[in-house]
C-alpha cells in the first residue's frame, strides 16, 4: 500500500473523479458538508467507519478503499486472494460452472485488466492465426481483439467494434484511475483510425461481434457478469464475458464443432 498522500488529497481526488461538489456528497452521505472539508485540508482524520461510508458513495473500488485506510492510518478492510484460494472455492466452482454451462458457445473470465484468467474450450475459435507472442501470458483480451496481430484481422466489423470498446474501456480507465488501463487505452487507440458509434439495425439487440472463420463469418452479442456486493477485491475486479450466437447459422456450426 501507497503513503505517498494523505486521505485527504485522496478523498478529494474520488470526488473530483466523480464530480460531485463537497455539498453533493454531503448530501449523498447525510454528513456535514464542513466535515468533508476539514477531512479533505487535514483538519480532521475521520473514523474508519466514516471513511469507508464515504467511500461507498463514491463508489471507490476496493482496492483503492483500502488505500484510503492506509493513507488514515487504519488497516486494510479488503482481502485481495487468488481466485483458486480455497476461501474462494464457491465463488470459483460458479465461475467454472458457468464457462463449461455456456458450452459450445465461448465465455471468458478476464480480471480489471482484461487479462485471461479462465477460458472455456470454445474460446479457441478466437485464437486462429494469432501471433504466439499475443498468447504469452498474461493474455490481454482487448489487445487480443484490438492488435492486428490478434484476431483483428479476421473481425469483419472491426470500426464498429473499437468505435464500441475504446469508450468503454476509456470509461473504466477514468471510473477506477487506474494508470495500467489508461497506458491500454492509448496503445489500442494507436492501433487504428477510429469509426462512427455503432449504430443499431432494426432486428439488433447488442452489437454484434462478427469473426471470419474457417471460411464462416460467425455473429456473436456478449454479456457481461459480475459479483454483487463484493468483499473480496479479487472477486469485484473479475468479471465472465460469454459471448452468444447472434443468427442460427453461428449456433449450429459452433454445436457441430463441439460435437466433432
Amino acid at each position: 500500500m501507497h503513503r505517498d498522500r494523505t486521505v485527504g488529497d485522496l478523498l478529494r481526488e474520488w470526488r473530483h473523479r466523480r464530480r460531485l461538489s463537497q455539498l453533493d456528497l454531503a448530501i449523498q452521505a447525510n454528513v456535514s458538508s464542513r466535515h468533508i472539508s476539514f477531512v479533505e485540508t487535514g483538519r480532521t482524520v475521520p473514523s474508519r467507519a466514516m471513511l469507508l461510508h464515504l467511500a461507498q458513495h463514491l463508489d471507490v473500488p476496493l482496492r483503492e478503499r483500502n488505500r484510503l485506510l492506509v493513507a488514515a492510518g487504519y488497516a486494510p478492510a479488503y482481502e485481495r486472494r487468488p481466485l483458486e484460494d480455497p476461501d474462494l472455492a464457491e465463488a470459483y466452482e460458479a465461475i467454472r460452472g458457468v464457462l463449461g454451462g455456456h458450452e459450445p458457445f465461448p465465455a471468458v473470465v478476464v480480471d480489471r485488466h482484461w487479462n485471461v484468467l479462465l477460458a472455456n474450450s470454445a474460446m479457441k475459435i478466437f485464437l486462429d492465426g494469432v501471433d504466439p507472442a499475443l498468447l504469452e501470458p498474461p493474455v490481454n483480451m482487448m489487445r487480443l481483439g484490438l492488435d492486428p496481430r490478434g484476431f483483428a484481422p479476421r473481425l469483419q466489423n472491426l470500426g464498429q467494434a473499437r468505435a464500441y470498446l475504446l469508450p468503454r474501456l476509456a470509461r473504466q480507465a477514468a471510473r477506477t484511475g487506474d494508470p495500467e488501463l489508461s497506458a491500454l487505452y492509448e496503445e489500442l487507440r494507436s492501433y487504428g483510425v477510429e469509426d462512427h458509434p455503432p449504430t443499431a439495425g432494426p432486428t439488433d439487440i447488442a452489437m454484434p461481434i462478427r469473426l471470419r472463420h474457417d471460411g464462416v463469418e460467425l455473429c456473436f452479442f456478449s454479456t457481461i457478469t459480475t459479483f454483487g456486493a463484493a468483499f473480496d477485491i479479487t472477486l469485484e475486479e473479475i468479471a465472465v464475458e460469454a459471448l452468444f450466437p447472434a443468427d442460427a447459422e453461428t449456433a449450429e456450426y459452433l454445436r457441430r464443432s463441439a460435437a466433432a
